[in-house]
């Protein structure tokens, strides 16, 4: 049996809980994993780097999706494969790779499924796996709280985003690959490694995590009215096609603000900054995913 690893934020609920995995893991012949559990996600790196360091084979993350990016900051470029247990909110990650959404038939997915090297992005060093934007996005999520989740799950973000819809936009300029992309005032600017985005949206139909590319997407919609435009068109997988939304695809990224803008890394929230460096990291990453969808 291979090493295994698991790194878990305990505040997460997900089939019976922390114990069940204890229980399923045993089952499956994993009687001694090393284990590490977590109250905030940002404390997960720590643990995750001293599993690769130990020689986890397979590191389990029970979290969301800002769980699971740490670990993978932590872990990128090194042996140790991630297998997703998805106990968060969101789970973007989980859902893009076809993770399933039940205890025992994730761990088997760990143990037993395909392994998939996968890209990663960056922004301004920090690696992502789905998503990183700054903007609308951002105060979405940045204003639904751990409360308002618990409450409300998914539907947190509905109400935040709402509150969102008129916010000011800001000034921005935009480089890809080293040549001018777009000029002007944005209300979101969205880089994204997979697809799916919040909502299960396909704002990115030609996405795949392993293709050495990122797909970029500006929104320049001012009021609810043209948000419903774009929206609309993104709910169709025809984001190119909205008056309100600029999408391309390329290697790096460098994103200048007028005014320092808020902006987040799969789900997680990151201080304001004036300037983005995004670029793709190939192949930097192994994930567990299930058999037959590594290719």
């Amino acid at each position: 049996m291979a090493d295994v690893a698991v790194v878990a934020h305990s505040r997460k609920s997900f089939g019976g809980g922390l114990p069940e995995l204890r229980r399923v893991l045993a089952l499956a012949g994993v009687t001694d994993p090393l284990w590490y559990e977590v109250k905030k996600s940002r404390r997960a790196p720590k643990y995750a780097r001293r599993a690769a360091a130990k020689g986890a084979d397979v590191m389990f993350v029970w979290g969301g999706d800002g769980t699971v990016q740490r670990c993978i900051d932590a872990v990128a470029d090194t042996d140790t494969a991630v297998a997703i247990l998805p106990a968060g909110t969101a789970n973007l990650l989980a859902a893009n790779l076809n993770v399933p959404h039940d205890l025992a038939e994730a761990v088997q997915v760990g143990l037993h499924g395909d392994r998939r090297r996968l890209d990663t992005g960056s922004v301004n060093g920090e690696r992502f796996t789905v998503m990183a934007g700054a903007g609308f996005d951002a105060r979405m999520i940045s204003d639904a709280d751990r409360g308002a989740k618990d409450r409300l799950g998914r539907a947190a973000y509905v109400v935040t985003g709402i509150r969102n819809l008129n916010a000011r936009r800001v000034r921005a300029s935009i480089e890809v690959d080293g040549k001018r992309f777009f000029t002007g005032k944005v209300s979101c600017v969205l880089a994204a490694n997979v697809g799916k985005i919040l909502g299960g949206i396909e704002a990115f139909p030609q996405a795949q995590p392993d293709d050495g590319r990122l797909e970029l997407g500006v929104v320049t919609a001012r009021n609810p009215v043209q948000w419903a435009r774009t929206f609309g068109r993104l709910a169709l997988g025809h984001p190119e096609k909205s008056p309100f939304a600029k999408v391309t695809r390329g290697k790096k990224f460098r994103i200048r603000f007028d005014q320092k803008v808020r902006f987040e890394l799969d789900g997680g929230a990151r201080p304001a900054s004036k300037k983005l460096r995004i670029k793709v990291r190939p192949s930097s990453v192994t994930i567990c995913v299930p058999p037959g969808r590594s290719g």
